[in-house]
């Protein structure tokens, strides 16, 4: 990017912890932090708006991830968002560190555009949490939490990142050790399904096998064969 007057540029991946002490460093220290923090960026539109508000949003936690780190006490944070269902979920999510939260759609923003911007004002740290770096698209969340031994972090961190756990994923696969202290029993189902769609298929396999030996295909004649090979 070329040099514009009155402005100093750091360039650095803001999932790292070297790009947020360089900010506070040209601030003057820990005890001189940016009193305001803005976030334009944005992923390459799909047109897939669940996939477009998808990476938004994780692009959104990295940029929160560094704001907890170089923004002073009281300080504000803006940031596009893309609108979605889980939109609420994500004022939740940042009125943990922010006193007030609020959705904007300025008029220069299109009205086709799913584009809005958040703006957070009054940052305030919960007590006992430590800021840490998130890059949400690599890391694992689980791993995260038990990065400090703070109790508030292992606590708030899964939420700020994934939202609510409290139930199973879909998308992944769990030992069925739930407990550690007891092996997992099957037990059977108290009320089988009364009549499955299967019932009738398993009712005719009773009498017949669908299992079939190999098959083999003879040629009548062997010089066709030889013929076609050549």
């Amino acid at each position: 990017m070329a040099p514009l007057n009155g402005i100093i540029q750091i360039q650095g991946d803001i999932t790292k912890i070297q790009t947020a002490q360089a900010i506070i460093d040209h601030f003057g220290g820990e005890d001189l932090k940016a009193q305001l923090v803005i976030c334009d960026g944005a992923p390459d539109v799909t047109g897939l708006h669940d996939i477009d508000e998808y990476i938004q949003s994780q692009l959104l936690l990295a940029a929160l991830s560094i704001t907890t780190h170089v923004l002073m006490p009281g300080g504000n944070f803006v940031a596009k968002i893309f609108r979605g269902k889980d939109t609420s979920l994500l004022y939740s999510q940042l009125r943990i560190f922010f006193e007030k939260v609020s959705i904007a759609k300025p008029a220069s923003s299109r009205n086709s555009s799913i584009e809005a911007f958040v703006v957070c004002q009054n940052y305030r740290c919960p007590g006992g949490y430590i800021p840490q770096m998130i890059n949400p698209m690599i890391d694992d969340v689980q791993v995260i939490q038990k990065a400090t031994e703070s109790e508030v972090n292992r606590t708030l961190i899964p939420f700020v990142v994934c939202g609510d756990l409290r139930g199973f994923d879909s998308d992944m696969s769990y030992s069925l050790n739930l407990d550690d202290d007891s092996e997992y029993t099957y037990r059977e189902v108290v009320q089988k399904p009364i009549s499955p769609a299967y019932k009738e298929i398993l009712e005719k396999l009773k009498n017949c096998s669908i299992k079939h030996k190999a098959i083999t295909v003879k040629h009548d004649n062997e010089a066709d064969v030889e013929e076609s090979g050549k």
